[in-house]
């Protein structure tokens, strides 16, 4: 049977968020305002989808997916699932996995952080500062390896579990 995991409005924060980092990284050199603005979505739709992670978790439907208290694991669970994938007996997850629920954090953080600097380059205050641009600099090429790995982490769990997780995330639906 297969059931709505993640709802319109989940999956279209994802691909904003996606095409607006991706955006943002292409166009740091010389990219100018519209550097600037791809930021500035990828700031609004980090900063969204943290409120939606963080709201009341409804009873079932394509919510509970969403909510961080629903999936994000403390460090020694998602630790134990890794030990699970390494000897491949780990149990296939409806919605985020222990270590896709860690990625989603990071890559959030990492987003709200890239986006707070280039935002305070852009102030009277921080103008010209160059330990923030280096900053804000390295925290752009920290994407690279970071959504390579989830980019690996998509495709391992697609295989190991036979399911297309890059569509699910375009029509919603997932087997229960």
């Amino acid at each position: 049977m297969r059931i709505l995991v993640w709802s319109r409005g989940i999956r279209l924060l994802h691909w904003m968020l996606a095409g607006s980092v991706i955006g943002a990284f292409i166009t740091h050199e010389g990219g100018g305002e519209v550097h600037e603005w791809l930021g500035y979505l990828a700031l609004v739709s980090a900063v969204l989808r943290v409120i939606w992670g963080l709201l009341p978790s409804p009873d079932g439907g394509p919510g509970q997916f969403v909510r961080f208290r629903s999936f994000v694991k403390s460090p020694s669970a998602t630790l134990g699932y890794l030990g699970q994938v390494i000897a491949r007996r780990e149990p296939r997850h409806v919605g985020h996995n222990p270590l896709g629920a860690w990625m989603i954090v990071a890559l959030l953080g990492l987003t709200l952080a890239a986006s707070a600097t280039g935002w305070l380059f852009t102030t009277d205050a921080f103008w010209g500062v160059e330990w923030l641009e280096e900053l804000h600099g390295a925290l752009g090429e920290a994407f690279v390896p970071l959504v390579l790995l989830h980019w690996a982490g998509v495709f391992y769990a697609s295989r190991r579990h036979r399911e297309n997780l890059a569509a699910a995330m375009v029509h919603g639906r997932k087997d229960a």
